[in-house]
């Protein structure tokens, strides 16, 4: 099994990708689909708002000339986002990358509706989640594919209907005028529990003491939205496992996605995406990334508690280095999932099984197989000619940061900054946030395309030039050779109180 793992630490794990026999078409603008059932299968294509032609499309595929597209017109999204692309160098046959922007309505959940709406099959998400009163947000997402674009456009065109459902349930929560305190139960229902209590019988343990407790809990509304984020990602994912044969869902994705809602921006991150706020020229962190490395004691968590998890051809223990027959019965570092620091234990034969978490950095690995920990996708994934499933150790349940824009006025300047690992391979939030500036300092806060400029700018530095080594930076250093997209989002009063700006 060993060698069997090796070969695939050696490159073997490409062969999990799908080769795509038909000519690439562009997706055409189209009304959005239910979220009742995954889209049908079709060609590969890129986001509809990019509006592009069949001719532009098919130029959009080189992987040798990669060409950077952006938006064609200023304001074709919402706030008067930026955006821009570009193909990998060869890493897979189509750009795996997905972008979505969407405005979205949410109305109060109706029960009646929703009785009918679960008789019927395939019903994920209510299909009238687009309705014209109740609360309102805004959308941005990214979806980096891998071993296919399957999965990576299903969730674009999905993922806002799942919030959206999710949300349903806070609507007359979040409008209440107090929505920046604690909830707690009303007296209605708080009598109902007294009453409740009193008709126990003497010999069950009192609950009164443990719904007074409930009663006391502080329960804010931003910690509800987080909860209906990670509940949505949870879903989408759900949703994604039950279809991936019928609606020939391949591979699997990282998202990234950003939503504000009631002037607080929530970026939830399932991946190894990225978003930094710029403010003032300052960078401010939006999202960690979740790999082999960041989540380890996650990973050996799970598989102490799982054991089976391992096929009894891994370990959970983690040692500095690949550790050798010969050195059975002697003293070595390792670390398991209760230590971040190191000990020393003494060799066993079980620690001979390959670890569960190999490599460092971009290179590591969990079982030798994939180097995000999050996302969605990859059901059928597993380890190199075995039987060992992969999914266990993969979450869809993204991390959640809250920016306040109230706290703050915000010039035209600041900025988020959304991008795939393309990008963040290969430059730092500094470098990110000192492009952006350059290109403001160019264009002034009256220019309707500068954060599209900006996009740009920041896709053309990642890519770099092709040279015959291959593709540089400016420095001489390799460049992405990933697919890369960016959002660049203004967070300026002015652009924030256009609710209607998106062509």
């Amino acid at each position: 099994m060993i060698s069997k793992v090796k070969a695939a630490v050696s490159g073997l794990v490409g062969s999990l990708s799908q080769k795509h026999s038909a000519l690439p078409v562009p997706c055409t603008p189209e009304k959005e689909p239910p979220a009742a059932a995954v889209a049908k299968p079709q060609p590969p294509c890129r986001p509809p708002f990019l509006k592009l032609s069949p001719e532009e499309f098919q130029k959009l595929g080189d992987h040798n000339s990669r060409t950077i597209v952006n938006l064609k017109c200023p304001g074709e999204l919402y706030w008067g986002t930026g955006y821009a692309e570009v193909i990998n160098a060869g890493k897979s046959h189509h750009n795996e990358d997905q972008a979505s922007c969407e405005f979205v309505t949410v109305e109060e959940r109706d029960s009646k509706l929703n009785s009918k709406c679960n008789e019927s099959q395939n019903s994920d998400v209510q299909e009238d989640t687009k309705i014209s009163d109740g609360l309102s947000f805004y959308y941005w997402g990214l979806f980096d594919g891998h071993a296919g674009y399957g999965c990576s456009l299903t969730a674009s065109r999905l993922l806002h209907l799942h919030i959206c459902d999710q949300l349903r349930d806070l609507v007359h929560i979040l409008h209440q005028p107090t929505v920046a305190a604690p909830l707690c139960l009303d007296n209605e229902t708080r009598n109902k529990i007294v009453s409740n209590t009193q008709t126990q019988e003497k010999t069950e343990p009192p609950l009164e003491t443990a719904f007074r407790f409930h009663l006391e809990k502080q329960v804010f509304p931003e910690s509800l939205i987080i909860g209906a984020l990670e509940n949505a990602f949870r879903q989408m994912d759900e949703q994604i496992e039950r279809e991936r044969t019928s609606h020939s869902i391949d591979g699997g994705c990282c998202a990234l996605v950003a939503v504000c809602l009631l002037d607080k921006l929530y970026v939830a991150n399932a991946g190894d995406s990225r978003a930094i706020i710029i403010q003032q020229g300052k960078t401010i962190p939006m999202s960690q990334e979740f790999t082999p490395e960041t989540e380890r004691q996650r990973l050996q968590f799970l598989a102490s508690l799982k054991p089976d998890l391992l096929g009894n051809e891994f370990t959970c223990l983690e040692f500095p280095r690949r550790v050798q027959h010969k050195e059975i019965r002697k003293r070595i570092l390792y670390r398991d999932h209760t230590m971040t620091g190191w000990a020393y234990k003494t060799i066993e034969e079980d620690d001979m099984k390959f670890p569960l978490v190999y490599g460092e950095g971009k290179k590591a690995r969990v079982m030798a197989t994939i180097g995000v920990t999050r996302g969605f996708g990859d059901h059928d994934l597993k380890v190199y000619n075995s039987n060992i499933y992969i999914k266990p150790f993969l979450s869809s349940v993204p991390g959640v940061e809250v920016y306040d824009l109230s706290k703050c006025t915000h010039s035209a300047d600041d900025v988020l900054v959304m991008g795939t690992d393309g990008l963040w391979d290969v430059i730092t939030d500094n470098e990110v946030a000192d492009i952006v500036q350059r290109v403001f300092e160019s264009y002034g806060p009256n220019e309707p395309n500068r954060y599209n400029l900006a996009a740009q700018e920041l896709v053309l530095r990642t890519r770099g030039v092709r040279k015959e080594s291959g593709w540089r930076l400016p420095n001489g250093k390799l460049a992405s050779l990933d697919d890369i997209s960016v959002f660049v989002i203004p967070l300026g009063e002015q652009s924030r109180s256009t609710k209607e700006n998106r062509g």
